[in-house]
């Protein structure tokens, strides 16, 4: 494959593929992104970066082949959230079926940490019969297991600058988290070197943080006591989400974080207060 060869990214007007897209073409690889709209507002920025645009749709599966054709690897993620978890497996089948037939060299797929680990949460099973399935191809591929974003706090702002940090699990209860530029970076890290690491499957996380340590350090940047407040999971409307919290709150993610950032120390990986300088500077 010529070294002009793009990356492919699905998701590149979204949080996983934006931070994917981002560390690529910081780290000077060519990017092709996979959009449903080629005359959107964010597609138009995306090709004001220099980044090379196919229309494709994840969900039905169409122009996924061409949009592969030529690529020097493809980043891709299926989603439960805009028709349910048979459609996520769905979308998986399209884009193996769609990597299949343009003979992508190497695959990395954003699944969820301990989605192999029988956790009965529903989108994790549903992201890992994805894998299930890719693991039967002859597609070199690997997987990243990703645990919870740090970016779900954002969702939360208002309750924040009220003082309070509602959440579905125990208060001191570690947990595992993610920066999203983490991801990005470490995928990035994965294409520099794909030999290494096909067949790999590798869950990341950033940091540990329990929801006490997170309002806390929040608390310290809106300059404001912030409290976190636990509360039974059972209360979310979403079964998959109830399914979710409780399995943090009990489980939870198993990332030797040490090991990961002795093996991956190029990804500079992000803790939760350098996030919240960042994200809640105002």
């Amino acid at each position: 494959m010529a070294e002009t060869s793009p990356v492919v990214v699905i998701g590149a007007t979204g949080g996983q593929g934006g931070a994917v897209l981002d560390a690529l073409l910081d780290a000077g690889f060519p990017v092709r992104a996979v959009i449903r709209d080629a005359v959107s507002a964010k597609s138009a920025a995306l090709a004001r970066r220099g980044v090379e645009l196919a229309v494709g749709n994840i969900v039905s599966g169409v122009g996924l082949t061409d949009a592969f054709y030529g690529a020097a690897g493809v980043f891709a993620l299926t989603t439960p959230f805009e028709s349910g978890v048979d459609a996520e497996v769905a979308q998986g089948r399209a884009l193996i079926e769609a990597a299949t037939a343009a003979s992508v060299p190497h695959l990395v797929f954003s699944s969820v940490a301990s989605a192999d680990r029988d956790t009965g949460v529903p989108h994790f099973d549903s992201k890992y019969e994805v894998e299930k399935m890719l693991a039967a191809t002859d597609i070199p591929h690997t997987v990243v297991g990703p645990a919870y974003f740090y970016d779900n706090l954002l969702a939360g702002t208002d309750a924040l600058d009220a003082g309070v940090m509602p959440i579905a699990m125990p208060a001191d209860k570690p947990l595992q988290q993610l920066s999203r530029r983490d991801l990005g970076r470490f995928v990035a890290l994965l294409f520099s070197e794909p030999d290494l690491h096909v067949g790999e499957r590798i869950d990341i996380a950033s940091d540990q943080p329990s929801p006490a340590e997170m309002a806390r350090i929040v608390g310290e940047v809106l300059n404001t006591a912030v409290a976190a407040e636990s509360f039974d999971p059972g209360r979310i409307p979403s079964p998959d989400m109830s399914a979710m919290f409780t399995f943090l709150g009990d489980r939870g993610y198993e990332v030797d974080i040490p090991t990961l950032h002795r093996r991956f120390p190029g990804v500079g990986w992000q803790p939760f207060a350098d996030w919240a300088a960042e994200a809640f500077r105002r």
